[in-house]
């Protein structure tokens, strides 16, 4: 069986923080597409993706968002594939905003969160 893995950010600054998970899933063979797109700044494009996701062969979706970090869980409100936010370090205090952000979704929103 061939999995693809859709790899979001919010932001193209966040591309250096989120290729090792794109060079993780290709050792194992795991094809992975990279995307740029913002929950806050693009969020027909963010919901119009997840809803097709599925239907377009993805496996799961990895989220990496800084600050807000409201991507993971508007991702995961819009499917049923498994989503990991990954909190990205920055801001004024160095990733804690975005840990919270992440870990924190409500009832039926589920988003597995990997540490800053």
């Amino acid at each position: 069986m061939n999995y693809k893995v859709a790899i979001l950010m919010g932001s193209p600054n966040d591309a250096d923080k989120m290729a090792p998970a794109a060079t993780t899933l290709e050792r194992y063979n795991i094809e992975a597409d990279v995307r740029v797109m913002s929950a806050h700044r693009s969020p027909a494009l963010v919901s119009d993706f997840t809803q097709t996701a599925r239907q377009n062969g993805y496996s799961a979706i990895i989220c990496g968002a800084g600050m807000a970090a409201h991507l993971a869980g508007a991702v995961a409100a819009h499917t049923t594939l498994p989503v990991i936010g990954v909190p990205l370090s920055g801001g004024a205090i160095n990733g804690w905003d975005s840990l919270l952000a992440t870990v924190q979704m409500p009832k039926g929103i589920p988003v597995a969160t990997v540490a800053v």
